[in-house]
């Protein structure tokens, strides 16, 4: 398992991107797993893609864990800053699965269903082939080969829709529209699942902590098969919120990055591997907007 911490025998657990939704989910998870030593670096701590400081950092701290929540996930933007995406998500994570296996660090990385083309008639598995339809997809799928590269040890989970009480995503947009706006239009022709970043923390944590080290590509999200609108009208109901809302196509609302049109995960392998629980979308959702007070 990697060399415990001399100061207090506990396993070091490094979280990268640490001021992202999922780092910050970690962080709220901290106190209910107090057998690891936790390390929350946020970009400015540590930017993934200068490598003089990530490889001085292990030699100085030497994690048992690495976490990388760190990415370049502004989908549309990459369209136009290639080499940005593929700096930050595909090379900086070849050097992090390297430093890894040269530091027998545990190496865990985060990765998107836009790896693939959203063809599928049905939920996709780990196996099934990649086909990025954008540079964002395309930057995380040269991400996940350059990881399990330099380090075939690594675990690789692909998540979609990802949302939570913390930072930019699409709940918190909607909230905020559904008191601007008197009516709302919402993408009802891409289907996927929705992710609360809690719930992935904790299925993240619950591998981290299992007794077999099983590396591996891995889907995880919110049990579900819905469009982008059903997701706007449930979070509309749970706030009893009467505003309008209108399914429109993707053609009537066009954007840079071209999304999967489909993009529901299969997530029979993570819950055989680790028993990892698949959490119901809208239970989920329900447990994300009981928050009285949204954090940033």
């Amino acid at each position: 398992m990697g060399t415990s911490s001399a100061e207090n025998n506990k396993p070091k657990v490094l979280v990268t991107g640490a001021n992202g939704q999922l780092g910050k989910e970690l962080r709220q998870l901290e106190k209910a797993w107090p057998q690891f030593d936790f390390l929350f670096l946020s970009r400015e701590d540590l930017p993934i893609h200068h490598f003089e400081l990530v490889r001085n950092y292990f030699e100085a701290v030497h994690p048992n864990y690495l976490i990388n929540c760190a990415a370049y996930t502004a989908v549309d933007k990459a369209e136009s800053e290639k080499e940005l995406a593929y700096q930050i998500n595909a090379e900086a994570v070849g050097v992090l699965a390297a430093i890894c296996q040269q530091q027998h660090c545990r190496f865990i990385h985060i990765s998107t269903d836009y790896v693939f083309d959203g063809t599928a008639k049905r939920p996709y598995k780990e196996g099934d082939p990649c086909s990025p339809q954008s540079v964002y997809g395309a930057s995380k799928c040269e991400g996940e080969k350059l990881a399990l590269q330099f380090n075939p040890d690594s675990i690789i989970i692909r998540t979609s829709w990802v949302y939570s009480s913390f930072g930019k995503n699409f709940v918190k947009t909607i909230l905020r529209l559904l008191q601007e706006k008197p009516s709302l239009s919402v993408v009802n022709d891409q289907f996927g699942s929705p992710t609360y970043a809690a719930d992935l923390a904790e299925a993240i944590l619950s591998i981290t902590s299992a007794k077999d080290w099983k590396p591996g590509i891995y889907n995880y999200s919110n049990s579900g098969n819905i469009s982008w609108y059903d997701f706007a009208v449930a979070i509309a109901e749970l706030q009893r919120s009467t505003v309008p809302i209108e399914g429109i196509s993707t053609d009537q609302y066009p954007t840079p990055a071209r999304r999967p049109t489909f993009s529901v995960l299969d997530k029979t392998k993570i819950t055989q591997a680790f028993g990892v629980p698949i959490k119901d979308w809208r239970e989920s959702l329900a447990r994300c907007l009981s928050f009285c007070t949204f954090n940033t």
